[in-house]
């Protein structure tokens, strides 16, 4: 028996081989949930170097690794800024799997080209990445929320933000204010709805060697895992069975709460 059997989890921007969003979804699944999955439908061409070599197929392989641990999985291609697309995904996974009781808010735009000087950061990309971090949650959110009400037993959502939403750094003002945006809306969530028995909680992930972080480039990858007094950088996997945890029973008295999992670099106040 799994401690989460009988449950239903939702989790976008869960397609890449090496992503937090993957890792949440399968580490899920091995508790005992059934999974849907969201992502874009990224064109194969766009795929890094593993994904091509491995054949990995976006949601479908993540499903398949679901499915491996003995669980059902709905792969659905969603825009979470998009509230059609964001209730096109409640409704199927109610009809798929009759209810919802796990959400993870795990989509976001990379911060590439939104990091920059602030003169050359273009609006479009700004509003991108807003949009998809902090529209994006409230839409997902806002379109699963009344399933979970609906039979009456509570549930769990777990917002993924940033150290950057604790810290602001160089060059990075559009991801640290859709991040540190995220952190806002988990308190208010979590004051919300709390007497319903819905966990909310964020999570905020250091350096994590995940396909987002290739363009950053060796060298850099290797200066943050120095700079963290555990000496390198997680894993998709640590974070994605910490999120995992957030969503079991034991984690109850947790709530309303930004999660640091960054090797111990202790944030600032």
């Amino acid at each position: 028996m799994g401690e989460l059997d009988g449950k239903v989890a939702i989790v976008t921007g869960a397609g890449r081989l090496r992503g937090m969003g993957r890792a949440s979804a399968v580490a899920l699944a091995r508790l005992g949930a059934d999974v849907v999955v969201t992502g874009t439908g990224r064109d194969p061409s766009t795929y890094p170097a593993d994904e091509v070599e491995s054949g990995w197929r976006d949601i479908e392989s993540t499903s398949e690794q679901i499915r491996a641990e003995g669980r059902r999985a709905l792969p659905l291609i969603v825009d979470v800024a998009n509230p059609d697309d964001t209730n096109m995904m409640a409704e199927r996974t109610r009809e798929e799997f009759g209810r919802i009781d796990i959400l993870v808010n795990n989509a976001a735009y990379a911060m590439v080209p939104p990091m920059g000087p602030i003169l050359d950061v273009r609006l479009e990309h700004f509003q991108k990445c807003v949009d998809i971090k902090v529209t994006g949650t409230f839409l997902c959110t806002q379109a699963v929320l009344q399933h979970i009400l609906d039979h009456g037993q509570g549930g769990k959502i777990v917002n993924i933000s940033s150290i950057a939403g604790k810290r602001g750094s160089l060059h990075n003002m559009a991801y640290s204010a859709a991040n540190f945006a995220v952190v806002g809306m988990t308190q208010s969530m979590a004051l919300e709805l709390g007497p319903n028995g819905i966990n909310v909680n964020c999570v905020c992930p250091g350096s994590v060697e995940t396909s987002r972080s290739d363009f950053r480039g060796t060298e850099w990858r290797r200066e943050r895992a120095a700079s963290t007094p555990i000496g390198r950088n997680g894993t998709d996997d640590e974070v994605g069975n910490f999120i995992a945890y957030l969503c079991t029973e034991a984690a109850s008295w947790i709530h309303g709460q930004s999660i640091n999992i960054n090797g111990g670099v202790v944030m600032e106040h």
